[in-house]
């Protein structure tokens, strides 16, 4: 037994009847994390559906020549769906009240949606790999394929997951990160699931492609606050918030798409540190990156070293990628991504 497991197990014997329950819990959490992430694997479906990854990748680069969207879109929903339930695109489920529906689900993109389940169309046309595959496991490829898409590395997927069956917009509810998140409240969701600061700054550097609407971050602009007469956060560039207000003025919708970087808004790049480095970061959770000084090194790094980004976000999005997996006979492999079996 892995000496952590076997320290749970002696604190579940002897604490106090009311901290047993919560320690159990722990303990079957630790064993589950352990057990399912090992189980995901390169080239899962060698055997099953060999033609697996170039069947996903023609789907995706058929959508992506449609609109640029569909890259910014799915890797978004990659992400809300590992961070809530983990990743087992229970975030693709259209029942009553599902996770789709939350407040800070609502914004996601329909192009994402649509991506995973054209994929799945175009896998399940193949007799071989006809409800083989998982849609947890589409979206996994298809994330790495609008990453590579618009310049950004290639990398190996890990495979192997199944898809949960259970979406409740409840789940949602205090699960993903807030625009208005501090250094404290990022690292805290992200150690959660297993990811470090570095993971974390790393994968918020996908906000180079990623595109926001005008409510998320208006008070930065308009209202910062009104106490110390700051109309404007001190932290953005002041030019770069009149770009803001010209593009969000008062009374016009706040739905109003804003790309987050205004530099190379379809390209993969490390421009977003480049950008938090000269005050541009739109949301205060990704300036905060930059003005913290115990985040700020990883920035500068980032902003100055492309590969070195490129390789933290690969090891970041592939442990993200591992985030609550269901795996063997856990869950279903679903014929149609936006419902049970």
């Amino acid at each position: 037994m892995n000496q952590s497991i076997f320290i749970a197990a002696k604190l579940v014997m002897e604490a106090p009847r009311f901290f047993v329950a919560l320690l159990s819990s722990l303990l079957l959490l630790m064993i589950s994390t352990q057990t399912s992430s090992a189980q995901l694997t390169r080239g899962f479906y060698r055997n099953t559906c060999p033609n697996v990854e170039q069947l996903v990748r023609s789907a995706v680069e058929n959508k992506f020549q449609q609109t640029f969207v569909t890259a910014p879109a799915t890797l978004r929903l990659f992400f809300h769906d590992c961070f809530v339930r983990g990743c087992d695109a229970s975030i693709l489920l259209a029942n009553s009240k599902a996770e789709k529906d939350h407040p800070d689900d609502i914004s996601l993109a329909g192009d994402g949606f649509d991506t995973v389940v054209k994929a799945k169309a175009v896998v399940d046309s193949d007799p071989q790999c006809r409800n083989k595959v998982s849609c947890a496991d589409i979206l996994a490829l298809a994330t790495r394929d609008v990453i590579h898409l618009t310049g950004g590395p290639f990398y190996e997927v890990e495979l192997g997951r199944r898809d949960g069956r259970i979406s409740t917009i409840a789940s949602v509810q205090h699960g993903l990160p807030h625009p208005d998140f501090n250094l404290d409240q990022l690292n805290s969701m992200f150690s959660f699931h297993g990811l470090s600061q570095t993971d974390m700054i790393a994968l918020s550097g996908a906000h180079t492609i990623g595109f926001s609407h005008c409510n998320h971050f208006s008070k930065r602009i308009y209202n910062f606050s009104p106490r110390t007469r700051n109309l404007i956060d001190p932290t953005l560039n002041l030019k770069y918030a009149f770009q803001l207000r010209q593009a969000c003025p008062l009374r016009v919708d706040s739905r109003i798409a804003i790309n987050m970087d205004l530099v190379t808004p379809q390209k993969f790049d490390n421009q977003y540190f480049k950008n938090l480095q000269q005050g541009m970061g739109l949301f205060i959770s990704d300036q905060v990156l930059a003005t913290d000084a115990r985040s700020r090194n990883t920035v500068n790094l980032f902003a100055s070293d492309e590969k070195a980004f490129n390789n933290a976000f690969v090891e970041a999005i592939t442990k993200m990628g591992r985030i609550g997996v269901m795996t063997g006979r856990q869950g279903e492999i679903r014929f149609d991504c936006t419902r049970v079996n």
